[in-house]
């Protein structure tokens, strides 16, 4: 009794007749707002209908193709870059981290070489160094021999300082700067020291050719660096990058030997990255131990997490709070575990699905660097009376080094989406409204009609449906000896 009663209801109620069915698509195709299709119903001349048919489904066969070809540009992910450069009335000066290419006071090392090869194990940690075979004995004598030793003690005791005396001269925009304006930080140089490393006060500049003025004194007789295994130079080795980040050497220092001046003219460069898939930044990224994301940041991290889970501890040049590492720790697991995790590819950088993918915004600070010797005559004779020191000396000695910004202005450099949602549904408009004439409101009607369609479909398909058998229990449905005899029989 429901089933007929569902089937009188679809019946009188919601399929309509077939005579109010094709005028309901007549009446559709008469006042659609899709253009042309009228015109092939309401025409008159078979001629007219087959050319109005041809013209609407070329139309439509465009629209179909214009459509799809911008939906598969659009999923291209496809992006333009502009370059804008701002100019303003002051500009942030940078920070700028120097190192002595002499790592160690020569008192230090001089009956202890073996520290050049317990340091570059330490610098391993930052970029992996290759140490010879011939060395590993006298190391393990060491080691064996020095359990409580302690590298970072050692270098930051016996390395490079900045003081009066290897700082002769610090002038920022006219004004003096002291050797406690610089903070100390380890690097593979070993002691660095950082000018304008606070970011909240970072210094700025408000005029184009003055900034930073240094004069060093390398003290060679002081420092040295062992041939074998650090550097030959004498000088200092600087690098200039955003107060934000920490300093980054490998293939990015700039070397400013003994007895020259360095003129550093610098602009500020910004990247803006689209995340992904337009670009290769995820802006969701968080480091724990530093407020901005760099990918420089993040491989120490990565680094010192890995580290820390195979070893147990963490080197004191990696960020983190972990149990600092003795020497033996370096030498046995850190220095292996690094050499791993450059092999294994842990920790990797640049694309949106490696460990450590490009920042959404980046600065950066290109630099042209021209060169000339130290002082003339009337200068040396000056400041070797003023430090009691020969021309030689000055000359085999003292660095000069000016870093300022070739003008006040910044270049923002911005990846930016070729193809946006709004331009997108733009296009898909323009292409349906010029082959179609047809808007929001004709592919509403469309829908509408199709549903309509749908729906009268799948109610025709119930009502020619077969009627499903009844599947009832044998015991109920047989009757008994004495109903067969009385000639009853159940339905």
């Amino acid at each position: 009794g429901i089933l007929e009663k569902i089937r009188f209801y679809l019946i009188k109620k919601l399929l309509p007749h077939l005579e109010d069915r094709r005028k309901y698509h007549q009446e559709f195709a008469s006042s659609t707002s899709l253009h042309g299709v009228h015109n092939i119903v309401q025409t008159q001349s078979k001629t007219r209908k087959v050319l109005w048919l041809l013209v609407v489904a070329s139309c439509l066969a465009i629209v179909i193709w214009q459509i799809c070809s911008r939906f598969i540009y659009y999923f291209s992910w496809p992006t333009t870059t502009t370059v804008v450069v701002q100019y303003v009335e002051n500009v942030k000066f940078p920070a700028v981290t120097f190192c002595n290419l002499n790592r160690f006071q020569a008192h230090a090392v001089s009956n202890l070489k073996v520290i050049f090869t317990i340091w570059n194990i330490v610098a391993g940690a930052l970029q992996k160094f290759a140490t010879e075979d011939k060395y590993s004995e006298e190391l393990n004598d060491f080691l064996l021999g020095n359990k409580n030793f302690s590298i970072k003690d050692f270098t930051r005791k016996n390395g490079f300082y900045l003081n009066s005396s290897t700082l002769l001269e610090c002038e920022f925009f006219g004004k003096p700067c002291y050797p406690q304006d610089f903070e100390h930080v380890f690097t593979e140089y070993g002691n660095c020291f950082t000018f304008n490393h606070n970011d909240l006060l970072a210094r700025r500049v408000s005029l184009s050719g003055r900034g930073l003025h240094l004069i060093f004194d390398v003290q060679q007789e002081q420092f040295t660096d062992e041939p074998a295994l650090g550097y030959t130079d004498a000088g200092i080795t600087f690098v200039i990058h955003s107060p934000k980040e920490l300093p980054r050497f490998d293939g990015l220092g700039l070397l400013t030997p003994v007895g020259t001046h360095a003129q550093v003219a610098i602009r500020q460069l910004k990247s803006i990255i689209q995340e992904y898939p337009w670009g290769e930044c995820k802006p969701d990224i968080k480091l724990q131990y530093h407020k901005t994301y760099s990918t420089n940041g993040c491989l120490r991290e990565c680094k010192a997490r890995y580290i820390q889970d195979w070893c147990g501890c963490l080197p004191f040049i990696l960020p983190g709070n972990g149990t600092e590492c003795d020497l033996l720790k370096f030498y046995n697991c850190v220095y292996p575990a690094v050499y791993d995790i450059e092999i294994k590819g842990l920790c990797t950088v640049g694309t949106h699905n490696s460990t450590c993918p490009a920042p959404c915004e980046e600065t950066e600070y290109p630099t042209t660097v021209t060169y000339s010797s130290f002082g003339g005559e009337k200068v040396i004779k000056y400041l070797s009376s003023e430090l009691k020191k020969s021309p030689e000396y000055i000359r085999q000695n003292l660095v000069c080094i000016d870093i300022k910004y070739h003008d006040l202005s910044y270049q923002i450099t911005r990846q930016q989406k070729a193809l946006t949602i709004s331009e997108l549904l733009a296009d898909v408009g323009g292409q349906l409204g010029l082959f179609c004439g047809a808007s929001m409101i004709t592919i509403i009607e469309l829908l509408e009609y199709i549903f309509t369609n749908f729906c009268w479909m799948c109610i025709f398909l119930l009502l020619k449906a077969p009627e499903m058998p009844q599947w009832n229990n044998p015991s109920q449905n047989q009757p008994t000896h004495k109903e067969k005899k009385m000639g009853i029989q159940e339905c």
